[in-house]
């Protein structure tokens, strides 16, 4: 058993991870963790500032392939440039409040999250992205259930990572 949790805790170590922050729709700190060469874990924990709907906290996971279908994008300089697309769940909670002049409702949502994006991978241990995360589920506003419109226009975002 010993042996086992040894061998597993090498494995996830010596796994490629990254660390960093996405800019953009709803801001994010984001954590990715490598499974091989074309697989990752990728997960956001969101922050929605408030801007035009209140103040909440919410997140993604998403499994992403990199590179999928075998059709790396075919520009590679001194660094790598990867595509990935991935599939996942979201959810989250907005808090509501009076911001300025307007008063809004406290809402929650859940739902599947899509996520695709474009990053460069730098010769030294940096990151930079382009991606957006759709999420496709179901919400509250002022107490009425329907879909969640705002998970479909998150936005595309800039994710700016430390590799290590």
């Amino acid at each position: 058993m010993i042996a086992v949790l040894a061998v597993a805790s090498i494995a996830a170590y010596a796994q490629p991870r990254a660390v960093g922050v996405n800019l953009g729709g709803w801001s994010s700190i984001s954590y990715q963790h490598g499974f091989g060469e074309s697989n990752m874990l990728d997960v956001a924990a969101n922050v929605i500032l408030p801007i035009n709907s209140g103040v909440g906290v919410g997140g993604h996971v998403t499994y992403d392939w990199i590179d999928p279908f075998n059709a790396p994008v075919p520009w590679n300089n001194k660094g790598e440039w990867h595509w990935y697309m991935g599939v996942g769940g979201s959810g989250g909670f907005n808090f509501g409040g009076t911001y300025g002049s307007k008063t809004y409702d406290s809402w929650w949502y859940a739902g599947v999250a899509g996520h695709i994006g474009i990053e460069y991978d730098f010769w030294f241990p940096f990151q930079l992205s382009l991606d957006w995360r759709p999420s496709l589920g179901v919400g509250t506003n002022g107490g009425n259930l329907g879909f969640n419109v705002p998970g479909l226009w998150g936005g595309i975002q800039l994710g700016v990572r430390y590799k290590f």
